[in-house]
Formats: C-alpha cells, sequence, structure tokens
C-alpha cells in the first residue's frame, strides 16, 4: 500500500471511533427521559388500583344439595298379577310416556294354572249333577236331609273354587297388562319368554305430574332445616329454567352408603311436567336473612389467615403537603359467596372506598392512587 495513503487512514479511524463514542452517549442520556415520560401517569411508588362504594344489603343463608327426580312414592306402583305366567310380549319401553289403557305386555297364564281352572269346571259340573240326583232322591223319600245339605254344600265350594281360579287367570288364554292412568313407565323387571311367579313384579308405573326430588344433605344442615322451606331448584345439563319445590321431609338418619341425610322436596304440577324421572338436580334453599356489606367479587381476597380485603385510606394535608392515599387490610368473613355482589362481614369503615383492581398487588400500607367504577 502506498505509505502516503496509510497515513492518511490513521485520522479517519480516529474520527469514527469519536463519532460512535458519542452516540453511546446520546443514548444513554435518553434512557431517563423516556422513563420519566412512562411514569408520567402519576408519582413513583404509588399502585394504580379501581375503587367502588360499600352498600348495606340483605343476602340469604342457604342450604345447597344435590338430588334426583323420582315417582313420588305415595302414588308410584309396582304392577303385578296375583298368577304366575310367562311373558309374550313388551309393548313398551323404560321411561316412555304412556296413556290410560295402554297395552304395556302380554302374560299368558301357567300351565298349572290353567290346568286347575279347567278341573274347578269339571267339579262345578260334577257337583250341580249330584245335587240334582239328591234333590230328586229327597222327594222320593230315598235320600235324608243331610245327603241333600252336604250335596248343597259341595255346590257352593265348588263354585268358590272356580272363581277363585278364575281370579287366577286360568280362564283365559292370554292376559294384556294396561296402563291405569296418564304416566310414564319407570322401569320394567321381566324381559320378553321369561316366566315369572305369582305377584312378582312387572313393571313400575308413575302417574303423569307425580314426580318428587330425593335429596341427599350434609348431617350439619339438618339443623336449619325445616319441612314448608322454599326450594329453588336448577338443571345440571345447560341453562334449564330455575324450578320452585317444597321441602317435603327431611330424615334423621343418615344413609349408610352416603353418608347424607335423605329430604324429599314436593313439586307443583307445573314443575313435575318439566322434568322426566332419573333427571339430576342442583338444590339452593334459603334459611335464614342477614345484613352484609355487598362488593364486588374481585375485591374479597384470601390467605393463610382467612378472608380479607383493601379499603383507601384517603389522603391528608401534613405541614401544608398532601400524603397520598393508602391501602388499608381489612379482615372479613365471606358469607353470601355467590355471584358478582358477595355479602362480607367485618370491621370496615363504611365512608371508605374498597379496592376492585389492582388489590392483588397490594400489601396493608401501600401507597395507591385510584379511580372509581
Amino acid at each position: 500500500m502506498n505509505p502516503a495513503l496509510q497515513k492518511q487512514s490513521f485520522p479517519m479511524k480516529s474520527l469514527c471511533a469519536l463519532l460512535l463514542i458519542g452516540w453511546l452517549a446520546g443514548c444513554s442520556h435518553a434512557a431517563p427521559g423516556d422513563a420519566d415520560a412512562a411514569d408520567s401517569d402519576g408519582p413513583a411508588g404509588q399502585v394504580a388500583v379501581t375503587t367502588a362504594e360499600l352498600m348495606q344489603q340483605t343476602f340469604h343463608d342457604t342450604v345447597e344439595a344435590w338430588g334426583t327426580v323420582v315417582g313420588d312414592p305415595h302414588r308410584a306402583r309396582a304392577i303385578s298379577f296375583a298368577h304366575g305366567g310367562q311373558i309374550v310380549a313388551v309393548q313398551v319401553a323404560a321411561g316412555q310416556t304412556v296413556t290410560r289403557g295402554q297395552s304395556l305386555l302380554t302374560i299368558t297364564p301357567d300351565p298349572a294354572a290353567r290346568s286347575a281352572y279347567q278341573q274347578a269346571q269339571s267339579a262345578l259340573t260334577l257337583a250341580r249333577g249330584e245335587l240334582g240326583r239328591t234333590e230328586q232322591l229327597a222327594a222320593q223319600r230315598l235320600a235324608t236331609q243331610s245327603q241333600l245339605a252336604a250335596a248343597r254344600k259341595g255346590l257352593a265350594d265348588a263354585q268358590t273354587t272356580l272363581e277363585a281360579q278364575r281370579a287366577l287367570g286360568g280362564d283365559v288364554a292370554q292376559e294384556t297388562v294396561i296402563a291405569p292412568a296418564d304416566g310414564v313407565v319407570s322401569a320394567i323387571s321381566v324381559g320378553l319368554g321369561e316366566r315369572v311367579a305369582a305377584n312378582a313384579p312387572l313393571l313400575s308405573f308413575t302417574p303423569a305430574h307425580a314426580l318428587v326430588v330425593q335429596l341427599g344433605l350434609q348431617p350439619e344442615d339438618a339443623a336449619s332445616l325445616r319441612p314448608g322451606m322454599t326450594v329453588q331448584l336448577y338443571s345440571v345439563y345447560g341453562a334449564a329454567a330455575r324450578l320452585v319445590g317444597t321441602l317435603g321431609m327431611v330424615g334423621q338418619s343418615v344413609d349408610p352408603q352416603t353418608h347424607l341425610l335423605p329430604a324429599q322436596v314436593e313439586l307443583s304440577a307445573d314443575a313435575s311436567a318439566a322434568l322426566v324421572a332419573g333427571a339430576t338436580l342442583r338444590a339452593r334453599i334459603s334459611t335464614a336473612d342477614f345484613s352484609a356489606w355487598a362488593v364486588p367479587r374481585a375485591a374479597v381476597l384470601h390467605d393463610e389467615h382467612g378472608d380479607y380485603l383493601f379499603q383507601v385510606e384517603r389522603s391528608l394535608k401534613v405541614s401544608g403537603q398532601v400524603e397520598p392515599s393508602h391501602a388499608k387490610r381489612v379482615d372479613v368473613k365471606l358469607r353470601s359467596p355467590d355471584g358478582d355482589s358477595v355479602g362480607v362481614q367485618g370491621p370496615l369503615d363504611a365512608s371508605a372506598r374498597v379496592i376492585v383492581l389492582g388489590a392483588y398487588e397490594l400489601n396493608d400500607g401501600d401507597a395507591v392512587r385510584e379511580s372509581t367504577q
């Protein structure tokens, strides 16, 4: 390289290095200015919060439970026959709605019952003939009055036996079970072709609008419940409309399997018509009214010491200077946890606003800058 050009390159490199150092120094001086602009929303050290006003409100103590819709045990019934037989047709399915007089299933009588009926028929025919002969002999003074009385008793006994066999179904080739009223076939206990004994349950039937809700309660809740209380019922499937029932019975013995107390909710005709047997419901029973502070749900926090919230202690003017507002922790008891507005009880200052947004970032005594909602 030409020595003259080499000598000229050194001043140029030095100039570039000086320009680079100056640019970096300018950037380092600009950073504090940007930070000051970012903090221009309020004084340093203050937490931005949103507050809401306190107000007293009436809430309801409630007991919640889960239950199942079942047929009213006072109106549901099991259908059976007084005689045995064989199932030859099943015309319905479990859960099906039926009308009064509709065929449910068909049964043929037991062969032994059919044979016994035919024997009873023969015995009745024989008894009638025997009585006729005895009456003729008695008219000719060839039979005594005791023989005539015995023949009459034999006829009466034969008639009684035949009626009993007819009641057992021996007089028909097959018999159809019909619905005694409009309702629902709750369950079917037999299958096609099955032989059943006398008085064996064939199916369970629940009349229309004869449903109740069987609940399981925590034993400690029983003391606050009594028959006649209003029960709000909600379906667990989707957003179905709320139904209303009446607490009819609260059990006094814990179920050994569920370890819950049984209770029964009576339904109006409209509520019963809107439900189906076997559906699962959530029940809410209002037990007592109480007064509490109504605050937004987001305002209530919880730690190892329990529930609490923050209120704003207003700024004071000290020695001509305005002191910032501060967050004050207040321990509370959450009484009504449902809904957007919840009920709390505690030593709250009615004139101080409660902190809603920003409360998670606070400690007791932190300086705050508030806006209302």
